[in-house]
């Protein structure tokens, strides 16, 4: 009898993380296969430090993952995913290592979709020539060559794009809706950023200009970690407005909001609008956005065999690599049930935020809450143990080629709950 064939299409931080954990569930049991169109990791996180320390992030952002698929036994390709057929199991793809090659298919048995998403900076009026942002290596260099050789010492505004998440009387019910994908990003940013720039004497918190299109920046950190963080923002000087409804244009010196309101910078970083991969748009097993539809297992409930982990399921909001850790487990486990080599229950997706950030100086932010979903945990700490969590996170994952241990997040928790330097 032959195995059951898994495809697990992306190979990012959800992607690789789900892989490694499906083969330790799974073992010999089955067929893995792994889609994406490069054969590197871009460590997303650590851009802006590197970027800061005027460091090309391609350096040692950019990570190879071959080796431990190649010794776990899956098989990997390097291809654009083009289309999928969810009817006979059956997806389509084209080679991209050179361009000219034809579109080839492959059939699986059981499928998880890990794409990520595609950052809407195209749907920005004005952004190809006046924004700036901290999302992949080419824009990292490109923000990172303008402070360290044009920067003049103006206003830095640092906001986001509307995200427009998906709908569907599927999903699980109560789960909350964001105005954006993720806004511990730009909070890490505007901390990091004060920091670089008192330190080159080209400004301070005062000049950075901190704004969101929702009623409150990172609402997903909940009202008790909010009511700490944002008196010590305005105490530190920076400024920061809320309610702009989106990014309506960037131009040469600044940028236009929605509401009617605008901000003067001489630099602009945004962060856009998370979307979905337009061919998922189409399928049957998405919502009205693209996202793909899971239960708390992370199954489509209409396809059964088809999974979604990371920022390609609909319900992982907001799009933060801990849900993606997080969902990665409880979904090796629900296939390890599948094939019969787990017996019992299994703990379904529980959601909780998990953010560690750099605050300039050696010193960085954790948040660990679960407030938004209605849960009472809520941590907030500040100091060196955080960013060394943070660095030590990035040394972890590459060490051990994406296959975190089932304790790492919870001795980061530990760690990070009670900062003592």
């Amino acid at each position: 009898m032959s195995k059951p064939h898994i495809i697990i299409l992306g190979c990012n931080f959800a992607g690789l993380t789900t892989a490694r954990y499906i083969h330790a569930a799974v073992k010999d049991s089955a067929k893995i296969t792994i889609i994406d169109r490069k054969s590197l990791l871009t460590f997303v996180p650590n851009i802006p430090i590197q970027v800061l320390a005027n460091i090309n992030p391609a350096i040692d952002l950019q990570y190879r993952f071959i080796s431990f698929l190649e010794h776990d036994g899956s098989a990997f390709i390097q291809a654009e995913v083009t289309t999928i057929d969810p009817d006979t199991n059956t997806v389509y793809y084209q080679p991209n290592e050179r361009a000219g090659h034809p579109i080839r298919k492959i059939q699986y048995d059981y499928l998880v979709v890990a794409l990520g998403n595609r950052l809407a900076y195209d749907h920005i009026e004005g952004f190809e020539a006046y924004g700036h942002s901290v999302t992949d290596t080419f824009l990292g260099n490109r923000l990172r060559n303008y402070l360290h050789q044009e920067y003049k010492g103006g206003p830095i505004a640092i906001t986001s794009a509307i995200f427009h998440q998906g709908k569907s009387e599927k999903l699980p019910p109560n789960l909350p809706v964001a105005q954006t994908a993720c806004e511990g990003p730009p909070v890490e940013l505007a901390f990091s950023m004060a920091h670089w720039l008192e330190k080159n004497k080209k400004g301070n918190a005062g000049t950075v200009y901190l704004s969101t299109p929702a009623k409150v920046i990172a609402e997903d950190a909940g009202e008790t970690i909010l009511h700490q963080l944002l008196p010590m923002m305005d105490k530190m000087g920076y400024h920061y407005q809320a309610n702009t409804q989106g990014i309506k244009k960037v131009h040469k010196d600044g940028v236009e909001f929605i509401d009617g309101s605008s901000q003067e910078a001489e630099v602009t970083i945004l962060f856009p609008d998370w979307q979905a991969h337009q061919f998922l748009k189409e399928l049957p097993f998405t919502d009205d956005m693209g996202f793909v539809i899971t239960d708390l297992y992370m199954r489509n409930p209409d396809y059964p065999n088809i999974f979604a982990v990371g920022d390609a399921a609909s319900i992982t909001v907001p799009k933060i690599g801990s849900l993606g850790h997080m969902e990665a487990e409880v979904l090796a486990n629900t296939l390890a049930q599948e094939l019969k080599l787990i017996k019992g229950p299994i703990k379904p997706m529980e959601f909780e935020l998990l953010c560690m950030g750099d605050m300039g100086g050696i010193k960085g932010f954790y948040m660990r809450t679960n407030e938004w979903w209605g849960g009472k945990e809520t941590h907030l700490e500040m100091g060196v143990t955080p960013y060394a969590l943070k660095m030590g996170f990035k040394q972890m994952y590459y060490t051990l080629g994406g296959k975190i241990p089932h304790w790492g997040l919870a001795l980061s928790e530990v760690m990070g709950d009670h900062t003592i330097l």
